[in-house]
């Protein structure tokens, strides 16, 4: 979605090659060497969120989500740690050569792409961190890594697994303990445990390794950590306890009765138990502790994280999070849609992205669907305080969309670098590409050879994909302020939705039968078709004539978008369908959910199955071969892995998954309460 892998922001005339493209805000561009530059006097941004503080019951969800042991720390999946005191335990791997070739892997990332990098297959995590699972390589070795938490105390176990590696010594497994995030704590080193003691008191850490560790002349083994460690040779399965001294055979019952829990849970779900579990794993291993707000947040995939100072929240991304999070953990699901809302800038809106050190897209935002959100978790939740936490931020963005990007009564993306604060280090603020990337289309072929007026700080184009997404944002909002009973503001809402509705009618094209962007510079239509021309649906503006035959004409062409592979995310018959490079044309999983939420307004069952099952099988395809939750899908092969700019474990790509949860669960047209 936005601002991934490559720091390098392309050029129009480059969009079609093959170089990497960041997606919606663009990586960190340093401005060192440009004598002109401004200079920050500190690394931390001085904007206060226009949100609010959060209430009493939103710090009582932060208080539940924050408690245990869990992989909360975003720099490695292999690390466990107890909130909220901080303790870590991470488990670290040591590559032995007789000659130059030692290799230290100190922390676990899935989808870290850098030459010589481990790779993980990622298995079961449940929503509370009680059993996880994962499989890694590297180096030609290959373990298996496994935690269970019961009791308020956690084992962790490693069995090696059969592979060949390049060195003919063992490889060393280093269990380290400290205490992260400047944390209050002590850890000591005793000859076969190590005693920790922090704000809650002590606990005592076991390894099964404690008496056979690896021995050299003066005892000790040369490692890269400053805190006590077990380390031994990774030749039998090792165990670590916290509490009490365990047994191997005790630690691996207790990881069998956990991850037997895990299954049975799955199984409950019954015909879902396959997506259930595969969206309950994707967030399960994407949601951190983030300790510079102390929340608990699911973040778009951790190496976006690391790579940003922690953790990046992106608007839509973390909206569609807690959406699909709803299935499993509700302190979860209100967690993400809320600290997504708290990101708020000072001028209202909910920001492109959002880092550490308060820096945000202060110049733009993203797609309006955070009311659909909201709304969507109170019908399944029916929670009066989620909505009156909501509301305020929710109501200041869906204004200040009206005040700020309309243009002859159209909606357009845009960016306003001139607002403060200014981030100095993106350099696409005040820009055509800052007002693309607001719209999370980073390089859509729909946007090439508009104009963007620098006065303004508009993109001179009626975008038919916003104006719906604005629709249906003021429709869900105007029942959220009916339910909290505020009557003046729920019509001001319902007449917002009427005048865009209306003002989206006149994009209605007979001749191809869709609506159609608009280019405001020329007052020309466009016929370049993306996914978001039949977003009219999901905003209840298109007729059921018109739905129709947008379906009938368009969505089942195989010309067009269908295939072996739905829905690409331009057309099939455009020349930059076969660029197959990020937004020109490769399938995203946040599409295909508008998309298919607008087929459950508007068109037949049989259409709306169909496509929701198309979508699951692109999601199993690389789910189940590897393990794999793409950002993005190529749409003639179906595979993930095919370029270096498509995120390994991207949280939304499980939407893929959801839209066939959602058509499993319903019952004309309404989702089945959970059991």
């Amino acid at each position: 979605m936005e601002a991934r892998i490559n720091a390098v922001l392309i050029a129009v005339c480059c969009l079609t090659s093959n170089l990497l493209i960041a997606s919606g805000a663009p990586r960190a561009q340093t401005h060192a060497g440009d004598p002109a530059a401004p200079q920050q006097l500190s690394r931390l941004a001085s904007e206060k969120s226009s949100a609010g503080e959060p209430s009493a019951k939103y710090r009582q969800v932060q208080r539940r989500l924050a408690q245990g042991w869990n992989t909360w720390d975003v720099n490695s999946v292999v690390t466990e740690v107890l909130l909220p005191e901080g303790l870590a335990i991470h488990a670290s791997f040591k590559h032995n050569t007789t000659e130059g070739g030692d290799a230290f892997l100190k922390d676990t990332l899935i989808g870290r792409l850098a030459p010589g990098a481990e790779e993980v297959f990622p298995g079961p995590h449940s929503w509370n961190g009680k059993y996880t699972e994962l499989r890694i390589s590297w180096k030609g070795h290959s373990w298996r890594m496994q935690s269970a938490r019961e009791e308020g105390e956690v084992v962790l176990l490693a069995t090696p697994l059969p592979s060949t590696s390049k060195s003919a010594l063992p490889a060393t497994i280093v269990f380290s303990v400290d205490f992260l995030w400047n944390k209050p704590g002590t850890a000591l080193r005793h000859p076969d445990f190590i005693e920790t003691r922090g704000s809650s008191g002590p606990v005592s850490i076991y390894c099964t390794c404690a008496n056979q560790e690896a021995k050299t002349e003066s005892g000790y083994i040369d490692l890269p950590i400053g805190g006590p460690y077990f380390a031994t040779d990774l030749v039998q399965p090792v165990g670590v306890s916290t509490g009490k001294r365990r047994t191997l055979a005790e630690i691996k019952t207790v990881i069998a009765r956990q991850q037997d829990s895990y299954r049975e849970s799955v199984a409950a779900a019954g015909q879902n138990g396959p997506i259930v579990d595969a969206i309950e794993t994707t967030l399960g291993w994407d949601t951190i502790y983030e300790p510079n707000k102390k929340r608990v947040v699911s973040p778009v995939s951790r190496v976006w994280s690391v790579e940003w100072g922690g953790y990046v929240i992106f608007d839509w991304d973390t909206f569609f999070a807690a959406t699909m999070a709803a299935i499993g953990d509700r302190d979860l699901a209100y967690a993400d849609a809320i600290e997504t809302l708290r990101e708020s800038t000072a001028q209202g809106f909910v920001p492109n992205y959002a880092r550490p050190g308060g820096w945000s897209s202060f110049d733009r935002s993203e797609p309006p669907v955070g009311a659909i959100t909201v709304f969507g978790l109170y019908k399944r939740f029916h929670d009066r305080w989620f909505l009156e936490d909501a509301y305020p931020p929710l109501l200041s963005w869906n204004r200040w969309w009206a005040a700020h990007r309309d243009i002859q009564g159209y909606l357009t993306w845009g960016s306003d670098g001139e607002n403060q604060l200014t981030n100095l280090d993106d350099n696409s603020r005040g820009t055509w590409q800052g007002a693309i990337f607001e719209s999370g289309l980073d390089n859509s072929p729909m946007y090439d050879g508009t104009t963007y007026n620098a006065q303004t700080h508009l993109l001179e184009f009626a975008d038919v994909g916003l104006m719906s997404m604005y629709i249906a944002d003021c429709d869900a909002l105007a029942e959220i302020a009916d339910a909290l009973d505020k009557s003046a503001d729920a019509k001001e809402l319902r007449d917002r939705s009427a005048r865009y509705r209306a003002k989206l009618a006149t994009l209605w094209d007979e001749r191809t039968g869709i609506f159609l962007n608009k280019d405001l510079h020329t007052g020309k239509l466009s016929t370049r078709l993306s996914p978001t021309n039949f977003y009219p649906m999901l905003a209840h503006a298109a007729t059921l004539d018109q739905a129709k035959v947008m379906i009938e004409k368009h969505l089942l062409s195989p010309n067009e978008f269908w295939g072996d592979w739905v829905i690409p995310s331009i057309s099939r018959d455009d020349p930059a369908f076969a660029d197959q490079n990020y937004w020109r044309g490769r399938i995203w999983g946040p599409m295909n959910y508008l998309v298919y939420l607008g087929l459950r307004n508007q068109a037949d069952s049989t259409v709306r199955a169909e496509f929701a099952q198309e979508s699951y099988s692109l999601f199993l395809k690389e789910w189940s071969e590897k393990g794999h939750v793409h950002e993005n899908y190529n749409a003639i092969t179906g595979t993930g892995d095919d370029v270096s700019n498509s995120d390994r474990f991207y949280h939304w790509g499980a939407l893929l998954g959801y839209v066939e949860y959602m058509e499993r669960s319903q019952e004309g047209g309404t989702l089945k309460p959970e059991k």
